[in-house]
Formats: C-alpha cells, sequence, structure tokens
C-alpha cells in the first residue's frame, strides 16, 4: 500500500503532463478549486485533441502532407522536430553500442584475468563515480573545442562512450559466469576475444540489456552537455527542442507538454520492449550436475 502511494504521488506530474497535451486552448491547464476530486475532475480534457502534437510537430493547426513533412526535418522551421528525433536516435543509439562495446572489454579482464593491480584499477574507476559531472564538465568542454568537436554527434557522446557503472555492472555479471564454460571454450582452441565474444557476452545478457536501457535513458534525456556543445539547431536533440519550444515566442504549456510527451514516448516504447529480456540466462545450462 505504502508503494503504491508513492507510485501514485510521482505519477501525478506525468499524468499532468499527459492530460495538459490533449488539452484545447479553451480549457485551462491549472485547475482553480481546493476540492481534491474536483481537482482531478479539472485535469482532464473534457474536449480531448491533437492539435497540440500537430502544431509541434507541423508548426500548424491544419497542415497538408507535404507542408507537415517539410516543418518536420527542414531546419528553416520553427521547430524542426523530426530532425531533433533523428539526433537523439542516433545519438542514443551510438552511445548505446559503445558503452555496451567498451563496458564489456573493460569488465571481462578485471573479472577473468590475472593480472598485477588489477584490484587497483578497478577501485581507481568505480571510485569516479563519486565525482560530480559538473567538476569536469570545463575540461571535457575545452577538449572537445579543442578537437573539433562541437555540433557532432561525436562529440555529444565523447564524455559517456563508457561509464564506471557499466563497468562494474559487467565485471559483477562476468565473475558470476561458471569458470568451467571458460575452460572449456579455451580448450576448444578460443581466443581470449573468442571466449569474450561467445561464452562471456551471451552467458550475461541481461546485464547487458540492464546497462542498455539505463545508458538509452541518460543519453535521450540529457539536457546539460549537449546544450553546451551544440549551438547549431540542426544539430539539436530533443530535449534542447522541447527547451527551445518553451522559450520560442510566448509559452504555451500545451504545446510545451505536447512536446515533452514525444520525447518521453521512446524511452517508454524502447523500455517495453527491451523488459522481456531482463531475465536470469542459464549460465550454468552447459554444466553437469
Amino acid at each position: 500500500m505504502v508503494l503504491v502511494a508513492i507510485a501514485t504521488i510521482m505519477l501525478i506530474p506525468l499524468l499532468w503532463l499527459t492530460l495538459t497535451a490533449f488539452k484545447p486552448a479553451s480549457e485551462s491547464i491549472f485547475p482553480q478549486t481546493e476540492n481534491i476530486v474536483q481537482f482531478f475532475l479539472d485535469l482532464s480534457p473534457r474536449q480531448p485533441t491533437w492539435e497540440n502534437f500537430v502544431r509541434v510537430l507541423c508548426n500548424s493547426s491544419t497542415p497538408d502532407w507535404d507542408s507537415c513533412m517539410q516543418a518536420l526535418f527542414d531546419i528553416d522551421s520553427p521547430q524542426p522536430f523530426g530532425r531533433y528525433f533523428l539526433n537523439s536516435f542516433w545519438i542514443a543509439t551510438l552511445t548505446v553500442t559503445l558503452n555496451l562495446l567498451f563496458c564489456s572489454l573493460a569488465a571481462y579482464p578485471l573479472a577473468r584475468l590475472d593480472f598485477a593491480g588489477k584490484d587497483w584499477i578497478f577501485t581507481a574507476v568505480v571510485s569516479t563515480i563519486m565525482i560530480p559531472f559538473q567538476i569536469v564538465m570545463i575540461p571535457l568542454y575545452v577538449l572537445t573545442v579543442k578537437l573539433g568537436l562541437t555540433n557532432t554527434y561525436l562529440g555529444v557522446i565523447f564524455p559517456t562512450i563508457a561509464s564506471a557503472f557499466g563497468i562494474f555492472l559487467l565485471r559483477q555479471a562476468f565473475q558470476g559466469v561458471p569458470k568451467e564454460l571458460e575452460e572449456a571454450a579455451r580448450i576448444d582452441g578460443c581466443t581470449e576475444l573468442g571466449i569474450w565474444w561467445h561464452v562471456m557476452l551471451p552467458s550475461v545478457r541481461p546485464a547487458l540489456v540492464t546497462l542498455a536501457i539505463f545508458v538509452f535513458i541518460g543519453s535521450w534525456s540529457e539536457f546539460l552537455w549537449p546544450l553546451l556543445v551544440l549551438d547549431e539547431v540542426q544539430s539539436y536533440t530533443l530535449p534542447l527542442g522541447v527547451a527551445r519550444l518553451a522559450s520560442f515566442d510566448s509559452i504555451d504549456w500545451r504545446l510545451t507538454a505536447a512536446g515533452s510527451v514525444i520525447s518521453i514516448a521512446p524511452i517508454l516504447l524502447f523500455f517495453l520492449i527491451m523488459q522481456r529480456y531482463i531475465v536470469p540466462s542459464e549460465v550454468g545450462s552447459g554444466l553437469k550436475g
């Protein structure tokens, strides 16, 4: 009951945001009542409409197909949401891919190989989690500018191509893989990279999926770093596009809510698609009891 109450309280802002996105201009988005029941009733739109979404995506309440497509991707459009979406999609996809690659490559030797200083290296990597991003933000920005990576996908994903959390998570997962599987692969002639690819990665699939979800959500919703390295509209991500929508001319909270719902929807869809893969893998299925 306590968890249900906490979840309900936390979902109220998201519900308010979604309902506001469907409200027509004739209805108030801020209920003026002290009655709690009437307050929640006033949150719901009496005449739901898709007009706010159409105006955000097409910059018009009654567009035709051609003008809508032009508004979605044309940088001269006041709000090219299609371009924002593509930028966010490619940045999030590249960030997830590189994180899974580099974090798994770093975690494998820390978990399965013996070499001098391994524990010290792992401790040093994990300790960086305690360092706030704001402390390293300025040096990272200076380095990004000197490398000429501003207004590029690589400039946005540069600080997040690997993470201490990802290395920690995958190291712990690799340590749970039975040594017999590794030894059998080594007897069959597998190299270390072959063991990493054919034995370790399939065995820790739930951990990989979990890391992919965390990285995708973080990359998709990142605002501060893209704000620093992106200063051209055609390079903006969805969070920057929504912020620009909120500051464009006079603020219409219905349009801002519609833009926010559009930016949140891919995260929810990605989680719904990937959550079925977060199940324990049978890492010991190849061993005799």
